[in-house]
Formats: C-alpha cells, sequence, structure tokens
C-alpha cells in the first residue's frame, strides 16, 4: 500500500487486442526528526506502478501530475537486457486498486476527497474514486462513494 503523489502524467498504451496498460510513477516521502541535532529529513522514494485494463483507463481518464493517489498491490521484480546489452534488474507495484485522495479541486473529473480523518490531506471531506482490478467489463466508470472522516478511534473499522 502506497499513498503518494503522481509524478507525471500517466503513461498508456494499447496492447494488441486492445487490452490497456497505464505506468505512473508516485513519489512517496517519510519525514523524520533527530531530537539530538534537532535536524528534520526528509527521504523521497520513486515508485513505479502498473496498471492494467480498467484501472489503466481509469489512469487515462483521471490521474495526472501531482494527483494524490492510494495505490494497493503487488511487488514484482523483473530483469532484462537494454538496447547496449547490459543486465538491467527493477522493481514495480503492480496495482489491484487505485484511489484518488486529495480535495475535490484537486482531483480531475471533481471526484477526488480525503478517505480518511483528512490529516495531511487539506482536511477536506468527501469521497474517493476507485477501480478495483477485478471489477467487470462493464464497470469502466469510476464509482464516487461519500465517506466521512472518524473522528473517534473507537470507530475504526479495524
Amino acid at each position: 500500500m502506497l499513498i503518494g503523489n503522481v509524478g507525471a502524467d500517466p503513461e498508456v498504451r494499447s496492447l494488441e487486442g486492445g487490452v490497456k496498460v497505464a505506468r505512473i510513477r508516485v513519489a512517496t516521502t517519510e519525514r523524520s526528526y533527530n531530537r539530538q541535532t534537532q535536524e528534520a529529513k526528509e527521504f523521497t522514494e520513486w515508485h513505479s506502478v502498473t496498471l492494467w485494463r480498467q484501472l489503466a483507463d481509469f489512469a487515462d481518464r483521471f490521474v495526472k501530475k501531482g494527483s494524490q493517489v492510494f495505490v494497493e498491490g503487488s511487488i514484482r521484480s523483473r530483469e532484462w537486457t537494454d538496447d547496449a546489452g547490459n543486465k538491467r534488474f527493477g522493481i514495480e507495484i503492480v496495482a489491484g486498486d487505485l484511489k484518488l485522495l486529495g480535495r475535490r479541486q484537486d482531483s480531475a473529473g471533481g471526484s477526488g476527497g480525503s478517505g480518511g480523518s483528512g490529516e495531511g490531506h487539506g482536511g477536506s471531506s468527501g469521497g474517493y474514486a476507485s477501480v478495483p482490478q477485478g471489477a467487470a467489463q462493464g464497470a469502466a466508470k469510476p464509482q464516487v462513494t461519500t465517506q466521512e472522516p472518524l473522528d473517534d478511534p473507537d470507530d475504526l473499522p479495524f
């Protein structure tokens, strides 16, 4: 599971047979504070995320550079030989679910919103757009669900 910002517009392709695939780059940032030196440090990591079929279509229509997203998926490693004959190795996330986060006006199509307590997401509440990987072929249109922020820790669903 990742929450981060998209670094560029999605790269979308259609394979033979009409299957759509998209790739996005998501930046996640960890912050730490050293009390002894009173220094704050940030570490940003970039993740390659591959989206297939309905998720690729969703990304093509609604995700753009700067969008804040929640990605749930599995890690895959792959090895290949580049044009110069060098062996290359890469890690990618194959998305099983993708949700747009952030304020409504920040999201394309007006379907954004915070899916949690609003902390770190501009304090906005609203819905989120989600297209699970196993969705039926006719369900390419994102569904928008409204979710109220949780004010009481006893209301957490786990």
